[in-house]
């Protein structure tokens, strides 16, 4: 079912909700649910103790130590405690998916299976998948990095720092359909960059799933649980806008 559509990704979003709770899927909803709570737990108690401090570290770090300077603080502070919560964000996210991204691998197979009617062809356990998914994971890192500290340094260029929140968010929501989405491509056996084709192919669908996906990352409690809906999610993506469409012998 192609569709390609900006508008389709709530409705992904909603039916991973609605199989959260379907047995023989639980248990890796619940297992990811307890990895977000702890992180998150952590990460909440790490900024806000640490806030001020870090926040005026990052001013120091970047503003030079000349006197006649030193009202521009006034000014920066609240950039750079964006910036702080932003760094805090990613990190979050970074850590969450890493320990969680064999349990999340497992679940999308899981899906995919129900939703088929049968099973994929190399299907693996948790400790076959977990050499895999992380270096999966690292290459995602490798991706994101590089574009994260360029849009860093766009923020500091003027003019061009009024348009980084937009491309701030784009980005943000390419991430996250590169994140979820990735799980039942990598489990049929798609490179990494095979995958970035094909989500290119259906760019505005995946920026829609994307786009859904992080505004649910921003609501406090729903981020907890919005990881395995947004596994999910991906996976309904990846049956009908790829393999309903009869494309398998062309993505392979």
């Amino acid at each position: 079912m192609r569709t390609n559509s900006p508008f389709s990704g709530l409705a992904y979003l909603g039916r991973g909700f609605k199989m959260l709770s379907e047995p023989g899927l639980r248990a890796f909803v619940l297992v990811p649910l307890l990895i977000n709570t702890v992180i998150f737990v952590g990460a909440i108690y790490l900024l806000v103790t640490n806030f001020s401090a870090w926040v005026d570290a990052l001013i120091a770090l970047w503003l030079p130590d000349w006197g006649w300077l030193d009202y521009l603080i006034y000014f920066l502070w609240p950039i750079f405690a964006l910036v702080l919560v932003l760094m805090v964000y990613y990190g979050f996210s970074v850590v969450a998916n890493f320990i969680a991204a064999p349990f999340n691998g497992i679940l999308s197979e899981r899906v995919e299976q129900r939703l088929r009617g049968d099973a994929i062809s190399n299907e693996l356990s948790l400790l076959q998948m977990i050499p895999g998914t992380l270096a999966r994971e690292l290459a995602k890192l490798a991706y994101f990095i590089p574009r994260v500290l360029l849009l860093l340094i766009l923020g500091f260029i003027p003019l061009i720092n009024l348009a980084t929140p937009v491309l701030w968010f784009i980005f943000s929501a390419w991430m996250m359909a590169i994140q979820y989405i990735d799980y039942p491509m990598d489990n049929n056996g798609l490179t990494f960059k095979r995958m970035k084709g094909l989500l290119k192919e259906r760019r505005w669908s995946a920026l829609s799933l994307g786009s859904v996906i992080q505004l649910g990352m921003l609501v406090p409690l729903l981020n907890l649980i919005l990881m395995p809906a947004a596994v999910i999610g991906a996976t309904i993506f990846w049956v009908e806008e790829y393999e309903a469409d009869g494309e398998q012998g062309r993505l392979e």
